[in-house]
């Protein structure tokens, strides 16, 4: 948070600028084509992840097998040498369209409530890791890197939280601190993530694959909890659209 709040005070006092564009002129050319490969990979796997969660909607397939498929084929990438890029192409998109396929149950419930909660999620999302993804990179080389501490201790806490759930039961109190706290954190690694990709691109780092791997896990854990926001608030209002019905 104080790294946050430190942005928005830069552009209270007039640093969000000219100047600031000015900053683009640190990314070297190689990097800025780096970064053009990356997202452009991490659209392709944002269309596999759509087709997944509609092959869920027509054949029911998601569940737990697709979800271990989909870590089995993240290993598989990971563990497959950069020079092979095609076969570690296919395997993102493959993991993608699992992914896809294990949220395609949450996504099929948003689409009976209210369609319209998915489509403002999908936005909320994108505007979102549009936002902070551009703040990195205008943002001073690693200025933001300092944060990947506290984002791994919000992971910890997300993990003792739900451990927490796992032995106690799912209170709605203690579900909703999860998913809120987890929303600040993944949004917090979109910016830790993109300044840490630009850097390591920046010390010839450059297996594109891998880095558009890291951005769609974090896309696709922002969506999942914003989603699941709305649908709960959609489902209140449902609520008590109902009650003044009834009265």
């Amino acid at each position: 948070m104080d790294a946050f709040s430190s942005f928005f005070d830069s552009q209270s006092r007039g640093r969000w600028s000219y100047d600031n564009l000015k900053n683009f002129h640190q990314i070297s050319p190689i990097v800025q084509t780096h970064l053009k490969k990356v997202y452009l990979t991490l659209c392709c796997a944002l269309i596999a992840s759509a087709f997944g969660a509609y092959l869920h909607i027509l054949w029911n397939i998601g569940g737990c097998l697709t979800t271990f498929a989909c870590f089995g084929t993240m290993i598989w990438l990971l563990s497959t040498p950069p020079y092979q890029e095609q076969t570690r192409v296919s395997l993102l998109l493959t993991s993608a369209v699992f992914e896809g396929a294990s949220v395609g149950p949450l996504i099929g419930l948003a689409i009976h409530i209210d369609p319209s909660v998915l489509v403002a999620a999908f936005v909320g999302t994108a505007l979102a890791f549009v936002c902070f993804s551009g703040a990195a990179m205008l943002a001073r080389r690693r200025e933001y890197l300092y944060l990947g501490g506290f984002l791994s201790s919000g992971v910890s806490m997300l993990l003792w939280l739900h451990f927490a759930s796992s032995i106690f039961g799912v209170s709605t109190a203690l579900f909703m601190t999860e998913i809120y706290l987890g929303l600040l954190v993944f949004v917090g690694y979109m910016v830790v993530d993109t300044q840490d990709i630009i850097e390591k691109a920046h010390l010839g780092d450059l297996d594109y694959v891998k880095h558009a791997l890291t951005l769609f896990t974090d896309f696709v854990a922002v969506f999942i909890r914003i989603l699941v926001i709305m649908l709960k608030n959609s489902a209140q209002k449902g609520e008590k659209k109902r009650k003044k019905r009834s009265d």
